[in-house]
């Protein structure tokens, strides 16, 4: 992102939930504020596009992998909630709404947003001028990972490492190099056992077809131009094999083909997602698997 200004991605990765939220149905993804905290503006082109009078080159597809890896993500929660887990942290939270909308559902449970301080800074002006209310068991971890560690802002937070947590981590491994993405996987690697985590990333052009490859490349022209490049892209089973290696016990894998077998084959409307994104549900190994 560039110095002094939010995540321009962070926005339009909240606009897409949005656009969901209006333009699919059924929902694959249900987020009541996503339009709500976008701001007025926003809100306005969304509904316009809906209506059909403006055209915001919203794909279908990309709309669609932007819900289902936020509801692969909370379905993730729910299930480590069930088992006890009591600490969610969402690393690169943007514009998230889980914590506005979790109240009373995970009895116990405390949220951790972590993001760089101005695009934090952003989002607590977003919840105010919307009438949001910011619910007494979330804390802001702000923080630039440029200068200080992951784990200590963590720390500094609150978050107790010696109990297992729920790990989100959406829309950021692909602006970030390999060895940034090794070192958070690392780190979440090293939670208590029985911690879990979601995170997406950019699967290797090898593996696309000619024209997948060209819309991608396109994708990646755009962002670089809005100054937030992207700066990796990982093979699915070597991924999964550096999972493993670190200590996740489960890794599961969803390309467009599992994500459409999970969340949108009894659609009528098509809606499903591209081959570019891919998501990662993983669990770190209890005892021996570790």
């Amino acid at each position: 992102m560039r110095e002094g200004r939010p995540s321009h991605t962070a926005l339009g990765a909240a606009m897409r939930r949005a656009a969901h939220q209006l333009l699919d149905d059924p929902l694959v993804f249900e987020d009541p504020l996503a339009i709500r905290i976008i701001g007025a503006d926003s809100a306005k082109r969304i509904h316009r596009e809906a209506a059909g009078s403006l055209s915001l080159s919203i794909s279908p597809r990309l709309r669609a992998f932007l819900a289902a890896r936020s509801r692969l993500a909370e379905d993730s929660l729910d299930a480590a909630a069930a088992h006890g887990v009591r600490q969610y942290v969402i690393l690169g939270a943007g514009l998230d709404t889980f914590a506005y909308r979790a109240r009373g559902r995970y009895p116990g449970l405390r949220v951790f947003e972590v993001d760089h301080p101005t695009t934090q800074v952003w989002k607590r002006d977003q919840l105010r001028e919307a009438g949001i209310e910011i619910p007494e068991f979330l804390t802001f971890v702000p923080v630039d990972l440029a200068s200080e560690d992951l784990r200590h802002a963590l720390t500094r937070a609150g978050f107790d490492a010696g109990r297992p947590a729920c790990f989100a981590w959406l829309g950021v491994s692909m602006y970030c190099t390999e060895a940034e993405v090794m070192a958070t996987l690392g780190f979440i690697a090293s939670s208590a056992p029985g911690s879990t985590l979601v995170f997406d990333y950019l699967g290797s052009l090898a593996r696309l077809s000619l024209r997948a490859r060209w819309c991608s490349r396109g994708s990646e022209r755009r962002v670089a131009r809005e100054g937030e490049p992207w700066l990796s892209r990982f093979d699915p089973p070597v991924l999964a094999g550096a999972l493993r290696r670190m200590g996740f016990e489960t890794v599961t894998d969803y390309g467009a083909s599992e994500l459409y077998g999970r969340y949108f084959a009894e659609r009528k409307d098509g809606l499903r997602t591209g081959p570019v994104g891919h998501v990662v549900a993983a669990e770190v190994g209890r005892g021996d698997a570790r």
